[in-house]
């Protein structure tokens, strides 16, 4: 080893070298530049959670799951800032994470990866099917053709654009969207009395869980889009993150100048988080007032091969034919965003994922433990191949997005109740979550997993309701 080697040795291994602190967080007006990780966060569901679902239960049950969409949404909020806390402050994924906790080897992540193989190929054949509804509107053609193309255009970018290009899509997407969609609601605005009784918990009559459950699942972002949060931040360079560790730091031995470093990064982190819920609710609530008010009187529920053009009724109503195609260009422009986001995040969770089982069986230096290798491969297998071929054998947007919500929802509890372990477990006292933001968190696991088993018991006929809406 020469000289400068050893040096460079040393100061790789020294705590105390400037490459091994943690850098100060950004103030002022700089932290608005390290809002993209949320703004993708919000996006990754808001073509199925937000653009799809929410107009679909408003057409269905009104106002009366209003309180519905709002306990999702905030108990959400708690979930997603204990994902992010755990990478600024060790620099580790959140599935890194979970290959640290006791028990059999990668059992956590085993359960994660798993099911969560359907969700993405189910989520990519249902995004990009209900985008290639817009599509045909404008365009002619067959839904199936512009389906095929929409996943390998969206694939082509992902791969070839990596973060930058996605992140920068989906801020801007996401704010013009939100945007133009509450100044419409504005305009149909309910009595006020109507829309505050929804937010008293209530049960339609013969309300299909098999509509809810994917709807509170997709809602601002799924068990995956929150794991994916943890890769997003990653890759923006958050708090320990841009340490580059191999393994998860051990923050338990870092001074106390450096730990408030990492408590000014969860700042900034609970900062952003936040924008994203209060953007995401104020679409959400858009979304649910221009259903019930334009849809539910005509008896209109987006539905499969007429996902886009029941949409454009919602603004076509309001502003006529221009109102129209502005939302068909809003729901073409969503979905296809949210594929984008969607293939990136799972590109980034099955590489990681795939690596850590990998190692588990004893593969340290091989091809299939690149990540940069895997994650091609998932981007072009997983999330390009394999949904062409579900789409073109089902067909079917909003029962493929359906199946993947349930999924998530279910997922749900699982990713709240080990991200809170592994804080608890592997943080120091001052940068663990506080008592409201743990029970904020258990309460968010509880509230899905009451869905989950009430859909599960419809499912198999323990509790009354048809089989289809």
């Amino acid at each position: 080893m020469n000289p400068q080697q050893a040096q460079t040795s040393i100061q790789a291994s020294d705590p105390d070298s400037p490459d091994q602190q943690i850098p100060q967080p950004p103030q002022g007006a700089e932290q608005f530049k390290w809002l993209g990780p949320s703004f993708i966060w919000m996006l990754s569901a808001a073509g199925s959670g937000e653009l799809l679902f929410t107009p679909r239960i408003a057409a269905l049950y009104g106002y009366s799951l209003l309180w519905a969409l709002v306990a999702a949404v905030v108990l959400k909020w708690f979930i997603n800032r204990e994902v992010g806390r755990f990478t600024v402050c060790t620099g580790a994924t959140i599935l890194q994470g979970f290959k640290q906790l006791p028990g059999p080897k990668n059992w956590a992540v085993w359960i994660i990866l798993v099911p969560q193989l359907a969700v993405a190929i189910s989520t990519v054949a249902g995004l990009a099917g209900a985008a290639a509804t817009a599509l045909i509107l404008v365009t002619g053609g067959t839904v199936q053709l512009w389906t095929v193309i929409i996943i390998l255009v969206t694939a082509a970018i992902v791969l070839l654009g990596q973060y930058d290009v996605v992140e920068k899509l989906s801020s801007f997407i996401g704010i013009a969207r939100t945007l133009a969609i509450v100044a419409a609601a504005i305009f149909v605005f309910p009595n006020v009395r109507d829309l505050a009784a929804g937010l008293l918990p209530q049960i339609p009559q013969d309300v299909q869980y098999q509509e809810i459950l994917p709807w509170l699942g997709f809602m601002l972002a799924g068990a995956a889009g929150m794991m994916w949060y943890s890769y997003w931040v990653d890759a923006r360079g958050y708090g320990a993150t841009s340490l580059k560790q191999e393994q998860p730091l051990e923050v338990k031995q870092l001074d106390s100048e450096q730990q408030q470093r990492l408590q000014g990064w969860i700042q900034l982190m609970t900062f952003s988080n936040t924008l994203a819920v209060v953007g995401a609710l104020l679409a959400a609530l858009a979304f649910l007032i221009l259903g019930k008010e334009l849809l539910r009187p005509q008896g209109l529920i987006p539905q499969e091969n007429q996902v886009a053009e029941t949409l454009g009724s919602l603004l076509g109503n309001i502003w006529g034919p221009f109102g129209f195609w502005f939302m068909i260009a809003i729901v073409f422009i969503t979905f296809c965003s949210t594929t984008l986001s969607v293939q990136d995040g799972f590109g980034r969770m099955f590489a990681d994922g795939t690596k850590i089982l990998l190692q588990g069986f004893g593969v340290q230096h091989s091809t299939w433990t690149n990540e940069k290798f895997l994650r091609k491969f998932y981007i072009v297998v997983l999330l390009a191949v394999l949904p062409i071929a579900v789409y073109l054998l089902l067909g079917q947007p909003v029962s493929l997005l359906q199946t993947a919500g349930a999924i998530e929802a279910a997922h749900i509890p699982i990713v709240a109740g080990l991200t809170l372990f592994l804080n608890r477990r592997m943080l120091p006292r001052q940068l663990r979550p506080s008592g409201f933001t743990f029970w904020g968190t258990v309460l968010a696991g509880v509230f899905f997993a009451v869905f989950a088993v009430i859909y599960l018991l419809q499912l198999v006929g323990v509790l009354g309701g048809s089989s289809g809406s």
